[in-house]
């Protein structure tokens, strides 16, 4: 486990809405982190596609950082 250090706000920001959807801070961040690296190895998918393709590696596995990569240069 690593410490990352991010701003007031950004971590304000994470506290809001770690509780709006009962994650602790840390699962909401690492929630997000997901996301945009998702975001950014497919930026052709829209947000209901990252959340299906989360789901998918889920029921795979768990997310594979090497796999999705390959997925992403090879599309």
């Amino acid at each position: 486990m690593g410490i990352v250090k991010i701003s007031e706000d950004m971590h304000e920001n994470l506290r809001v809405s770690s509780n709006a959807l009962s994650r602790s801070i840390n699962a909401q961040a690492e929630h997000w982190m997901r996301i945009g690296m998702l975001a950014e190895l497919h930026p052709n998918l829209d947000h209901s596609a990252i959340c299906r393709l989360l789901i998918r590696a889920e029921q795979n596995g768990g997310l594979d950082l090497h796999q999705l990569t390959q997925e992403a240069v090879s599309a």
